[in-house]
This record gives structure tokens, C-alpha cells and sequence, in this order.
């Protein structure tokens, strides 16, 4: 028998081997004669709108129709909001794309080219079979996986009754739908890709894969089909819908819910092959299901027509849009006829948004409203931005009321924004999508000032949103109220000292600059002036001069301010408000003390939390010691050349200042924040109020506020290491007269790129005195160096060495341009970059980029500098704008980049003006400005 079996199969192989030659040869002609038909598709969603983020994405489709140019793909690829998107073919052509249509439900969409822009490929459609769907069918899928420009999966159908995948509450979810299941793994990019059988059609749409296992799911063709149709006839293509969500249950199931024997006996002989019957799952209120329907009733009948699936349904619901059905259901047991009437889904699913103050609200959705189980009514946030961020509404919240009044629509919610004058309150109630059952309330400041506001509606015939500018209400001038507040007393002879003295302070960014990664902060100011209302606070809570200043005086009354001066050496900066804004408010200049902190002193530290509530807390002075922070991966700000006190066991959460036990202010308690490895963290440390008094009269007493530096960042090196390396004995003895029990000296540890000192010392050089004045310490050296010129004694290779040196004026207002193109916000290199890595200030630094620009796209990433346009050297904002102005919408830019460490590359891009326009802000009379170019 063994030998029988061995014989028989050895005699069947080599016909086996044929079939499988043949298949593969058969496989082969139909891949090479599809392929010129399948695209790489690549997508600039350009606005967050709907369920869809804005980003830059890549997917695939297929040509279905060469004479008009449609192409095929995912609702998920062609979106419902604005999007720039480009095919590009097996031959490498390049075409744009123009979104004709996409399914308010289901996962397709329509792109559509100009078959003429093709010039060395005329692909062949690739005809649409959805009957050839069949369990056991070998298929391919064909597209763009992970990223390649045709990759080829093969699977087969292992099911044609699949649930539509589930991709998670608050995302695009297909429904009322059987999805194909196949033994295939796909992955990002293979969206869109058409599932081929050996015939060359396509007989489903790949829109999905499971995470875990080698499962694929794609969308039948049956409504594309329809869809498809009616586009080429140029009739619209109608979709109507209950509202109700479906799904298929089984026979056993049925029997439970109450089916009766008839009916399934009915149903098995009419339909032999079916396993079940669509039953309710969900009704979404005040739609037009409703009233009519409920959950776990069974479809029995729709306009007297049996059905057991999906396709016939919706073929019933798109051919009676605004007209009523008559449905015939069970429910437990119970035969009922109920008549509804049949919804536009078309009108449920929003083609307008607002944008303003960086963020972009929508009417709610369908899409959204099953998921909130609640109707399509109402604003959806889905981009929050910078003013909706700056209050805490996180995109998915859905508003409801502005200034007490309900919005449901966006022409409610238009109306209330063009009666705000800028940075006029606004209060909201909202619900977030994660809790729509607690109401909550927030306040929002009007932005017409940092960004364009714009009502934005979907064009299908021009493949763009329309945008026409929201109107900005006149300023009319009016009397600004004083806000009066009392200050509480407190128990801790500190805290009632100083709550006169501190403020709590809230700081937003609207734009990203200077390195710096975080949009809001807030933080302890210390009033050093109280009659010009200047108060001092760290660079974690005003990191940069472009933003938004508001105080909090005694947690009761808020007022506006701005930025005086950005500290560009150490951790302070300088903020102002308006005295006369607090009336009758009992505030007072903090009193400093100069004198210096000794280990193991008491000190208290006084600042407010979180919360806004005042905290006081003993401590004690563990060491005063040099700041060493790595180098920043950002390129933002980086202390040094600083020494800081630090405590035993100090509070967390808390900065404000440290007092002594008068209640007079001996150091900043100020927090620091650096790069630690990918992330950004922060420690809190004490700054001398002998340099806070320094600072404060600095800003007082010059109309042109400066500081003098020498460029060079230093550290201590033991005086013993000084001597190995050549310090003399007379200078050691000098040193230590002057040290005391300090035994050190400054070595140069790094330079400031094109600074004097860049080019006249290097890194190793030990610094010994100023201008013939022996200097130990950072102190030293900065009250040496307030001169234009100055000559240091240096040490080199074991030889004296006297330099005359020029000092760099830094005005504390680096960066006072941005300019924001093609989603890109350039700038000026500012001094982190040239301190910490020896950087040239040449070119434009691309501090940051928009998700879905052409600068995301086509990897503008920040960190990098633009040093050419189109061979045109750009020094600067003034001659990038020059060679930048007259670029055309969709033209072709060449751009020269550096990288950190020096090393070039070429980058090309296409220019999006209609949804990326040039304009810059600029820092004008202590205000700034926005500039459209």
C-alpha cells in the first residue's frame, strides 16, 4: 500500500506542477495588465475636520474609468474635509487629483485626473465585478503596502458576511454593511488597492486589516458600482438613511429576540442559503427611525419587499430620499407596520467649517452623533488650536451654547464669533466626547490677531473648499472697568507678606518658535515694581516673547499683559500689566535681599500651585552649586554660566520665590525645563535676587533695553587641573586670595558660532582676568563684560595670552519675525542654536511645521536651515520673501537645507496657496502683528 500511494502521487506531480506553472503564468499577464491602472496615492488632509486629523498620508487607488479619469479608493483616502492630493503611476508620472465624491457611509471615494496630463501611460480601466466575490476565490492585492509603490499580497475570500471592522469610538466607522474577509496581511498604505481575481477585475476594495493576524477586510462593490454610475451620468448620487443602525443576527439569535417559526420558515425557503435577518441596533434620537423604531426589532419587510441583507435596503432608502418607507418588523413576537420618512445622509454629513485662532470647528456629524447617541446637532471640535487649547477644550468637544445662548448650527455659532472683538471673553458650555453626559463650562479669549478666521465650504466641482474671511467687528473704544480683589490673609507670616507681591501667571503660545515644544504655560510672578506693574517669572512660564501674558491677582481678578523683555542669558523674563486694571487692589513691590544663602539656612518657599491657591512651606538650603543641563535636542533655551541654590527635600509642583523669615525675597524659586534624552523635564532651583535686582534695573533704566555678553559659556575646572596645565604659581596665589575657599578657575566650554569670541578662542582656554581684574566666577565675568570692549587674560597651551575682545549687545527680543509658508514657521536662527552647537545664525530655521502642509509633506523637518531658493542664496527672512513672492500656487520649489552638524541636502516642494498662504508675524512697538504676503 505504501508503495502504491508513493507510486500514485510521483504519476499525479507532474500534472500538479503544470497547473501550478499555469496558474502562475495566468497571475502573471493579469498583474501586467492591471498594474498600469493601480496608483500611489498621496494625501494632504489639510485641515482636522470630521473624524480625520490633518496630516500627510499615502494610500493607493485604481483607474476605473479612463475617458473621465476616476480613480478609485477609500472614503478614509478622499476624506470629508479639504485635502491637496496627487497619483502617481507604475511609470512614475505624477497627476493631481481633484475629490469628486466620497461616501457618507461607506468606506469609497472617488479622485478624478485629467486624462491628458498623462503623457506616456494609458492604462486600461480595471473593470468592477462584485459578483465574483466568491468563498474560496484566490485573489490579489495590489497597491501601495507599507510604504512600496505596488507591492502585490495574494489571500483568498474566506467570508462574504463579515461585520464592518470596528476602528474605535469617535473615528470613521463604516456600518449597515457585510465587509469580505480574506486570508491576506495588508498594511498602511495599501488603502484603496483593488482585490483582483486571475480575471483582472476587481471584485471588492481593500479598507482594512486586523492588528494581531494575517486578516484583510474589504468593502463590496455593489453600491460603488451605483455610485460610480451615476458620477459618470453627472447625476448626483442619492443616499438616504433612517438614522438606525443594522446589523445581522442568526437564526438562533432571531429565535431569541422573539422571531416567529413562520416567519423563519419563510425566510429559509425564499432565502436557502441566508443564516439570518437584519435586526435594529441603534436609533439615533429625533432621527427619523426614531419614532418608529427600536432597538432589537426585526426587519421583516420594507415596502412590502422581504429582505434578509443590506445591499436591498439601501436600495430602497437611496431611491426614496425625502419620501416615506413603510417597514414591516417584529418585535418580541409582535408583527408591526410603521411608516418613516427617509433622511438626505448627505445633508447629515457637513461640507462647511469655521477656522479661527488656529482652530476648526464643524457641525456635528452623523458619523459622530451615533457614536454620542445623540443628534447630528450642535459644534464639533476637531481641531482644539490655540483657542481652544489655551481654555482647555480638547478636540471631540462638542459646544452647545456660547454667551448662554444655543448653537446647532454653524451659522449660530459665526454669528456669535463676529460680535467678539479680539481677546474679548466668550463663555461655553460643552460636553466632551469621552463624558457626553456632564455639561462643563469654559471661557475663550477672541483671536483675531495671531491667525486668519475663515468660513470654509466644500466645492466638488472645483476639487476645493471656498473660504471666504469671517468679518472682524470694528474695536469700538470703550472704558476698561478696574477689577478690584482683597488679599487674603494667611496664617504663615510669609504667605501674608508676600501675597501682595505674587501673582499667578497663564502664558500661550500660538505659535511654536526659538526651539521651544509646549503652547501653554503658567507659573509664579514676583512684582518687583508695582507702580510700572513689572514682575519677573522664569522662562518655563514665559519662555519666548511671542504670546499671550494674563495675571491672576489674589486668585480673583484676571487681567491682560505683554512681554517687556526676554532674559537671553538666564532663566527670567520680564512681564508687565497695567496697574491702573487692578483699581484699588493692595499690591506691593517685593522687597529683596542681597545677601547670600549659606547651607543649612531656613527658608520658606512661597508661590501658588496649580490651582491658584498660595502655599508655604519651610525648607532648607542643601547647596549652591553651577548648573549643568544637557544639550537641548530642540535647540531651545539652556541655562549656564549660573549658579543656583537647591533645598532638602524641597516641595514639588511649586515655584514663586524663597524668602527668609522676615518674608523678604532672597532668591526666584524658579523652575527650569531641559532636554532630557527625547523628552522634555524640569526642575525647580533657586536664582539670586542680587541678579533679579540686576535685571529689574536693567529694564528700568534703558529705552533700549540690552545685555552685554561675551558669547562664551564656561566651567569650573579645580584649581588643582588649572596647575597641571600650566597656571603659574603667581596667578594660583591670586586666585586663591580672591577665591577663599572657592579653588577654581573658568575654562571655556563652548563658544557662541559667530561671535568675536568664536573667533578668538577655543574650548579649553582658561579665562583669568578681565581687563587685568582676576575672575572666578560667572558673576564676575558678566558684571566685567557690560563694556563694548574688553581684554581677557587667557591661558593656552600653557602660555599667557592677553585678547581684546568686542561684546555682543543681546536685546532680549531674538526672534521678532516669523514668517509661516507652505505650513512651514521660519525664522531667524536664534541664539540657542549658534550657543549650544555652534551653529552660524545663517539662513531660516524652521522652528515648526503644520500637520498636512507642503512643508509635512515634503519633510521641512524643524532643526533645519534653508540657506537657498532655486540656487538664490536666503540669508534672511527679507531675501527668502524676495525669491518667494512671485512662486505660483502648485509650483515647484528647490531648497537648499543644512542640517545641525553642517551637512547639506536638497529638498523640492510644491506650493499650496490656496490652503497654505504666506503671511508673517512681526514684533512692531513692543506688539506684534500679523502680514499677509
Amino acid at each position: 500500500m505504501k508503495t502504491a500511494r508513493i507510486v500514485a502521487y510521483l504519476f499525479f506531480l507532474p500534472a500538479l506542477q503544470g497547473q501550478a506553472a499555469e496558474s502562475r503564468s495566468a497571475w502573471t499577464d493579469t498583474i501586467e495588465s492591471v498594474a498600469p491602472a493601480i496608483v500611489s496615492i498621496r494625501v494632504d488632509a489639510t485641515r482636522a475636520f470630521d473624524t480625520e486629523w490633518n496630516l500627510s498620508s499615502q494610500a493607493t487607488g485604481f483607474v476605473v474609468d479612463t475617458e473621465n479619469g476616476y480613480i478609485l479608493t477609500n472614503r478614509h483616502v478622499v476624506q470629508p474635509g479639504p485635502v491637496i492630493a496627487e497619483a502617481i503611476f507604475h511609470n512614475n508620472e505624477e497627476v493631481a487629483l481633484q475629490p469628486v465624491y466620497r461616501d457618507p457611509v461607506h468606506d469609497f471615494g472617488i479622485f478624478k485626473y485629467d486624462p491628458a496630463s498623462l503623457r506616456y501611460l494609458a492604462p486600461k480601466a480595471i473593470p468592477l465585478r462584485p459578483e465574483r466575490a466568491t468563498v474560496g476565490r484566490e485573489v490579489r492585492v495590489i497597491g501601495n503596502d507599507a510604504g512600496e509603490q505596488l507591492s502585490i499580497l495574494a489571500g483568498t475570500i474566506a467570508r462574504l458576511d463579515r461585520k464592518a471592522p470596528d476602528y474605535g469610538r469617535g473615528n470613521y466607522n463604516d456600518f449597515n454593511t457585510f465587509y469580505i474577509q480574506a486570508a491576506s496581511s495588508t498594511s498602511g498604505g495599501s488603502s484603496g488597492s483593488p482585490v483582483i481575481d486571475v480575471q483582472g477585475s476587481a471584485v471588492a476594495l481593500n479598507a482594512g486589516g486586523h492588528v494581531s493576524a494575517a486578516s484583510s477586510f474589504f468593502l463590496p462593490l455593489d453600491r460603488v458600482r451605483r455610485a460610480l454610475a451615476l458620477i459618470k451620468e453627472g447625476k448626483p448620487v442619492t443616499r438616504g438613511s433612517l438614522q438606525t443602525t443594522f446589523i445581522h443576527q442568526p437564526y438562533d439569535e432571531l429565535r431569541r429576540l422573539g422571531l416567529r417559526e413562520e416567519t423563519e420558515a419563510l425566510f429559509r425557503r425564499k432565502f436557502p442559503e441566508g443564516t439570518g435577518m437584519l435586526v435594529v441596533e441603534q436609533v439615533v434620537p429625533d432621527g427619523p427611525g426614531a419614532a418608529a423604531l427600536e432597538p432589537g426589532d426585526i426587519l421583516v419587510r420594507v415596502n412590502g419587499k422581504l429582505l434578509t441583507s443590506f445591499i436591498p435596503l439601501e436600495e430602497v432608502l437611496d431611491s426614496h430620499v425625502n419620501k416615506t418607507i413603510t417597514l414591516e418588523l417584529e418585535r418580541g413576537g409582535r408583527v408591526i407596520s410603521v411608516e418613516s420618512p427617509v433622511d438626505d445622509l448627505h445633508a447629515i454629513t457637513p461640507s462647511e467649517l469655521v477656522e479661527f485662532g488656529g482652530s476648526v470647528v464643524n457641525q456635528l456629524s452623523y458619523q459622530q452623533a451615533r457614536h454620542l447617541n445623540m443628534p447630528p446637532k450642535g459644534i464639533y471640535v476637531a481641531n482644539s488650536g490655540y483657542v481652544f487649547g489655551t481654555a482647555g477644550i480638547s478636540r471631540g468637544a462638542v459646544i452647545t451654547t456660547v454667551n448662554g445662548e444655543s448653537v446647532t448650527t454653524l451659522d449660530d455659532f459665526q454669528h456669535h464669533l463676529e460680535q467678539l472683538t479680539d481677546g474679548e471673553r466668550a463663555t461655553l458650555r460643552f460636553f466632551n466626547f469621552d463624558d457626553p453626559n456632564r455639561e462643563s463650562l469654559g471661557i475663550i479669549y477672541m483671536d483675531w490677531r495671531w491667525f486668519p478666521a475663515n468660513r470654509c465650504k466644500r466645492n466638488d466641482e472645483q476639487g476645493l473648499w471656498s473660504c471666504n474671511p469671517i468679518q472682524q467687528p470694528e474695536s469700538a473704544p470703550h472704558e476698561t472697568q478696574p477689577l478690584n480683589a482683597t488679599i487674603p490673609a494667611y496664617d504663615d507670616k510669609r504667605a501674608d507678606r508676600l501675597a501682595h507681591s505674587l501673582v499667578f501667571v497663564n502664558f500661550d503660545m500660538p505659535y511654536l518658535i526659538d526651539g521651544v515644544d509646549g503652547a501653554h504655560y503658567y507659573g509664579t510672578g514676583l512684582i518687583v515694581d508695582a507702580e510700572r506693574g513689572l514682575v519677573v517669572v522664569d522662562r518655563n512660564t514665559v519662555p519666548v516673547s511671542l504670546g499671550e501674558v494674563r495675571f491672576t491677582v489674589a486668585g480673583s481678578a484676571e487681567i491682560r499683559g505683554k512681554v517687556e523683555f526676554v532674559h537671553p542669558l538666564h532663566n527670567l523674563a520680564m512681564i508687565s500689566f497695567d496697574p491702573a486694571l487692578l483699581g484699588d487692589t493692595p499690591i506691593e513691590s517685593a522687597s529683596l535681599s542681597m545677601r547670600e544663602l549659606q547651607n543649612g539656612e531656613d527658608v520658606w518657599v512661597v508661590g501658588y500651585k496649580a490651582d491658584q491657591t498660595l502655599s508655604a512651606q519651610k525648607s532648607e538650603v542643601a547647596s549652591t552649586d553651577p548648573v549643568r543641563f544637557p544639550l537641548s535636542n530642540t535647540f531651545r533655551f539652556r541655562e549656564s554660566n549660573l549658579e543656583t541654590t537647591s533645598l532638602v527635600n524641597p516641595p514639588q509642583n511649586i515655584d514663586g520665590v524663597l524668602a527668609d523669615r522676615n518674608g523678604n525675597v532672597v532668591s526666584l524659586w524658579s523652575s527650569f525645563a531641559y532636554q532630557n534624552g527625547r523628552t522634555t523635564a524640569q526642575t525647580n532651583m533657586g536664582v539670586s535676587a542680587e541678579l533679579i535686582r540686576e535685571f529689574l534695573q536693567g529694564v528700568k533704566n534703558s529705552d533700549r533695553v540690552g545685555i552685554r555678553s561675551l558669547e562664551i559659556e564656561f566651567y569650573y575646572m579645580p584649581l588643582s587641573s588649572a596647575r597641571k596645565i600650566g597656571l603659574d604659581e603667581n596667578w594660583a596665589r591670586r586666585i586663591e586670595r580672591i577665591g577663599g575657599q572657592k579653588r577654581r578657575v573658568l575654562a571655556v566650554a563652548r563658544l557662541v558660532a559667530g561671535s568675536p569670541a568664536a573667533e578668538a578662542l577655543r574650548e579649553g582656554d582658561l579665562l583669568l582676568a578681565i581687563d587685568g581684574n582676576v575672575v572666578i566666577t560667572f558673576r564676575h565675568v558678566e558684571r566685567a563684560s557690560r563694556k563694548e570692549r574688553v581684554k581677557l587674560t587667557i591661558l593656552r597651551d600653557g602660555g599667557l595670552q592677553e585678547i581684546e575682545l568686542d561684546t555682543v549687545h543681546l536685546d532680549g527680543r531674538d526672534t521678532n519675525r516669523v514668517l509661516v509658508w507652505s505650513g512651514a514657521q521660519l525664522q531667524k536662527p536664534h541664539r540657542a542654536v549658534a550657543a549650544q552647537r555652534g551653529i552660524e545664525r545663517e539662513g531660516l530655521f524652521i522652528a515648526y511645521y503644520n500637520f498636512g502642509s507642503p512643508a509635512s509633506r515634503y519633510g521641512l523637518q524643524p532643526g533645519l536651515r534653508i540657506v537657498e531658493v532655486d540656487g538664490n542664496p536666503t540669508p534672511d527672512l527679507d531675501a527668502f520673501l524676495a525669491v518667494v513672492k512671485n512662486k505660483q500656487n502648485g509650483e515647484a520649489v528647490r531648497l537648499k537645507v543644512l542640517n545641525w552638524d553642517g551637512s547639506a541636502g536638497v529638498i523640492t516642494l510644491k506650493t499650496d496657496l490656496h490652503y497654505w498662504p504666506t503671511y508673517e508675524l512681526r514684533l512692531e512697538n513692543g506688539s506684534w502683528h500679523r502680514i499677509m504676503h
